[in-house]
């Protein structure tokens, strides 16, 4: 029987042992986003022969189960994980499921569920050689951009974050930053929780961040951490969006010089915003990940 629980930020050794040989380059499968997230997911765990088990609480109301982590059987686990929802008197239903984890299911357990696609949970997957040199024609906006903000901030520096003054410096800017945003989605609202988390817990979380100053002062920061042997996440990415080529520049810079030896670059997901769908879109992205509900068979 599976015993869930909240995540604490304690939980990340146990949690991190589980996910250590993970191979999916699912963005979910970061201790990080599973704590920082969890004002708006709900998410509970519980590890059970040395395999990871998660359930959270979606916008909509509804609760899902997600892949479990693990050495276990695949067939065994979702087993348990349909025992626990019976037990809950809900549905069972799993989320974030790419193709992937789709195929080794449908193998082990045969026409017993259905893959529906969900594209607002695509995850964004780019070459790192790709973000940092920005070579071809498709691309030549991006590097334009970029050419323009060295022309209208000559004293321009990129730095790796690494005091406590840094992380300061970046949270009054996400401050400024979020009372000038556009866009009040609540779901960006969460966002900004997620970026205090990170900012505050940072050397804990074992993130790597980097900035970008002009004038002496913050305009830009980034954060990510390692996700699988060959892929690195970036979780946050905030610019002065008024400041020509800000998020360009801080995009390349920070892969550059803290993520180049990853061959892969995971942006995460668009959330279905129109704005942030174009911006990674505009990326020319390598890999689309591909994620969907995975729901049993009537």
């Amino acid at each position: 029987m599976i015993h869930f629980k909240q995540i604490e930020l304690s939980d990340k050794p146990q949690i991190d042992a589980c996910l250590d040989g993970n191979t999916f380059r699912a963005c979910d499968f970061s201790f990080t986003n599973m704590f920082a997230w969890n004002a708006k997911f709900k998410t509970l765990y519980d590890i059970q022969h040395k395999t990871l088990f998660l359930k959270f609480l979606e916008t909509d109301g509804k609760i899902y189960y997600m892949m479990p982590i693990g050495p276990m059987p695949i067939n065994e686990a979702i087993q348990m994980l349909q025992a626990d929802a019976k037990a809950s008197n809900i549905p069972f239903q799993m989320k974030g499921i790419t193709v992937e984890m789709w195929e080794m299911i449908n193998k082990k357990m045969p026409n017993q569920f259905q893959h529906v696609h969900e594209r607002n949970n695509d995850e964004y997957i780019y070459l790192s050689s790709k973000l940092i040199s920005l070579s071809g024609k498709k691309l030549q906006s991006k590097r334009n951009h970029i050419n323009r903000f060295k022309l209208d901030n000559p004293d321009w520096q990129y730095f790796p974050i690494t005091s406590k003054k840094e992380l300061n410096e970046c949270a009054a800017m996400l401050d400024e930053w979020e009372n000038i945003k556009e866009d009040k989605n609540r779901s960006l609202q969460y966002d900004y929780i997620a970026t205090r988390l990170m900012l505050e817990h940072f050397d804990y979380l074992q993130l790597t961040g980097g900035a970008i100053r002009v004038n002496g002062k913050i305009i830009a920061f980034t954060i990510g951490e390692k996700l699988t042997e060959d892929t690195f996440v970036v979780h946050v990415e905030k610019a002065f969006g008024e400041i020509h080529g800000a998020y360009t520049i801080i995009n390349q810079q920070f892969i550059e010089h803290e993520a180049s030896k990853f061959k892969y670059i995971n942006r995460e997901e668009d959330m279905g915003l129109e704005s942030l769908r174009k911006a990674k879109l505009s990326y020319q992205p390598d890999i689309l990940l591909e994620e969907g509900l995975l729901i049993p068979v009537n």
